[in-house]
């Protein structure tokens, strides 16, 4: 290998080193991108622009998630001008009796809403109606971000089972059906989600709960914060974290956040029951033609990739019947308004992962023509591939340990705090590995989508939608991420030996 060759894998170690030590990767990433460059093609200038076309491609191939997370959230922002989203949600308060049951409902109730509208744009909603009430009967607030986590920002996103924007990706190198990769994705994503919620629970909330006073306290701290717009701060020690503001600069009230649901608050309008009814009932009613069409006749087949479009124009659609609903003399403006705040939020949540996704893309061939400068045509440098094909031949040609090797190079392509990005090569591999081993190249390319999904989705690296999740609950990222780290592992792992035997 080369001199850049090392550089590039260097800078991947320096990355993991620096995580440990509790530090800000971006200023690293966006060095490592420099001196990739500069290495590699032995220019300076190079070099610089390579920094800026690293985070021109990775904000160009990013651009559908940033999209669809503005668009869903301008959607629910539009719904909060009417209460309509407290009401969507709140009968499920019902549900919350004690903290066991809350860890329970929080988890179910996430990954339903993140199957339907992922999981970023839904952690306010969460967080202003469930978690104050989860908190309030005893579910510690580090166990609450833990089942968040564990169900939206893992098991929802690594199969990405309704848009199938994930499966589509690992589809393109795999030369496998989406259709395929997404059904052995969502029970890997199931297996590991399970076991991950089941070690958390043991360690994390059996025998963990709060006691009455410390419940409460937490609840009124929690209430003010699930009302508002994250967006990312950044410490003196270099950590993240998510702070927020009400939005619209309302106040953030307990009552409308996680208050018992006793007739004090106002008496919802019709606009807003139709609302909290329809939108909903439209998303549903989307799934079910989805799942139709997937497996049976009744219905024509959706295109492989669709999910995510259709989905975005439902909200889009449904922003401007809320925005008219709500106030026909102003729609314009306040439909433009909300658009504008779902993007501010999709960047300032998400925008950190530009830099990392960057210099990630600077090791795949797909994207390192266009960061380094190179002739229209001319193939780039594929200096992670390169890595793992060295490393390719010492694999045993037996599904097990090619199921495993998928699940390494797919937690190392989520180092980039998204992991989708890297989902064209690691269908390319599992194809390739699938052959020589004789595994379903399917079958790889789901457990490399749930590694890198997993990995970079935001369970186990904290310059991701990880952030998001630590913020509204008000835990530290650092401890969230190290809390996560061994349960993920475990259900992955679980996941994936299950994956090797009978997928």
């Amino acid at each position: 290998m080369s001199p850049a060759h090392w550089i590039y894998l260097l800078g991947l170690a320096a990355l993991i080193a620096t995580v440990v030590a509790r530090r800000n990767v971006v200023g690293l990433a966006l060095a490592g991108t420099f001196l990739t460059a500069l290495v590699y093609s032995g220019s300076v200038t190079t070099g610089l622009g390579a920094v800026f076309n690293a985070a021109i491609t990775a904000a160009r191939e990013l651009l559908p998630v940033f999209v669809i997370i503005a668009v869903v959230t301008a959607m629910l922002g539009a719904m909060r001008t009417l209460g309509s989203d407290l009401m969507m949600v709140r009968p499920l308060q019902r549900l919350v009796r004690n903290g066991h049951v809350a860890y329970l409902v929080l988890a179910v109730v996430t990954y339903l809403l993140s199957m339907s509208f992922w999981p970023t744009p839904v952690l306010p909603l969460i967080a202003a109606i469930l978690l104050p009430a989860a908190v309030r009967v005893g579910l510690p607030p580090l166990a609450a971000a833990i089942a968040i986590a564990i169900t939206g920002q893992g098991m929802a996103l690594s199969s990405d089972y309704v848009m199938g924007v994930a499966s589509g990706l690992s589809a393109q190198g795999a030369k496998v059906p989406a259709d395929a990769i997404a059904d052995r994705a969502l029970v890997i994503s199931l297996i590991a989600g399970v076991v991950a919620l089941a070690f958390c629970y043991l360690r994390d909330v059996r025998g963990k709960l709060l006691d009455p006073a410390a419940a409460e306290s937490a609840a009124v701290d929690l209430a003010a914060v699930g009302e508002g717009s994250a967006h990312t701060v950044v410490r003196d020690d270099g950590t993240q974290a998510v702070s927020a503001e009400p939005a619209g600069g309302g106040t953030a009230t307990l009552t409308a956040a996680g208050g018992d649901d006793d007739g004090d608050a106002e008496t919802p309008s019709g606009r807003t029951r139709f609302v909290a009814f329809a939108v909903p009932l439209a998303f549903a009613a989307l799934l079910a033609v989805m799942l139709l069409g997937r497996f049976t006749s009744l219905v024509p087949d959706i295109d492989d990739g669709a999910g995510a479009p259709l989905v975005g124009g439902t909200a889009a659609l449904a922003l401007v019947v809320v925005c008219v609903i709500a106030n026909r003399r102003t729609w314009l403006q306040e439909c433009a308004d909300h658009f504008t705040e779902g993007i501010a939020f999709a960047f300032r949540t998400m925008g950190v992962v530009i830099p990392i996704a960057g210099f990630v893309y600077v090791g795949l061939s797909d994207y390192s023509g266009q960061i380094l400068g190179l002739p229209e045509g001319e193939q780039g440098p594929a200096l992670l591939l390169d890595a793992i094909a060295k490393v390719q031949p010492h694999i045993p040609h037996v599904p097990v340990f090619a199921s495993f090797a998928m699940l390494l190079v797919g937690m190392v392509i989520g180092l980039d705090g998204n992991g989708w990005p890297g989902l064209p090569f690691t269908g390319s591999l599992a194809g390739e590995l699938g052959h020589t081993a004789g595994a379903d190249p399917a079958t790889l390319a789901a457990i490399a989508q749930n590694g890198a999904s997993w990995t970079g989705g935001g369970t186990l690296v904290i310059w991701s939608s990880l952030i998001v999740v630590a913020g509204l609950t008000g835990v530290s990222v650092i401890d969230l991420a190290r809390r996560l780290f061994l349960p993920v592992v475990t259900g992955l792992v679980v996941a994936t030996a299950v994956a090797a035997v009978a997928l």
